[in-house]
């Protein structure tokens, strides 16, 4: 590979870890290619990124960005995942996976300017996807408003319940 090829590669790289919300370090080292291209597959359904990169590129790109909190990582078969809108679809598919093949390791990873290590990630991946929070986070939104309306609907409603019970007392004497 020539020189300004490599620059280009590092370039690209260097911007990509500067866009992306998190980046997991992986050993893919024993998986056949059917196995790297299902991998593929199934982080690209959820918009990640995995790259397969020479360590000396990885190290050169993460300067200057959070990725190189991890950059003494890149060491042996490494390949990142990089997801640029949620953090926690690249840690569910990335554990599922590791889960399912033991020949992948994932080593470490970066989220917002913090090392996360193999718990960390496994506890990000426990966590609800992005939009299933966003739909909680409606519902408690929308919960407070609906309430208060009942609460004020209640109001008139007891009222009149009151005035028809002192009408129907005054009927009756």
């Amino acid at each position: 590979m020539r020189l300004d090829e490599k620059k280009d590669i590092v370039a690209d790289l260097r911007e990509r870890f500067s866009r992306s919300k998190v980046v997991i370090v992986t050993d893919y080292k024993g998986l056949d290619v059917a196995t790297m291209n299902d991998l593929r597959r199934k982080l690209r359904e959820f918009e990640v990124e995995y790259k397969v990169v020479k360590n000396s590129l990885l190290i050169r790109a993460s300067e200057e960005t959070d990725v190189a909190l991890i950059k003494d990582c890149f060491k042996g078969p490494s390949a990142v995942a990089l997801s640029y809108d949620d953090p926690v679809a690249p840690a569910k598919v990335l554990t599922k996976f590791a889960d399912e093949h033991d020949k992948l390791e994932i080593k470490t990873g970066v989220l917002d300017g913090k090392v996360l290590d193999l718990s960390a990630i496994k506890s990000l991946s426990a966590l609800p996807s992005r939009d299933v929070l966003l739909g909680k986070l409606l519902s408690v939104a929308n919960g407070v408003p609906t309430g208060f309306v009942r609460t004020l609907s209640a109001i008139p409603a007891q009222f009149l319940n009151v005035l028809q019970a002192i009408k129907e007392q005054k009927e009756a004497a």
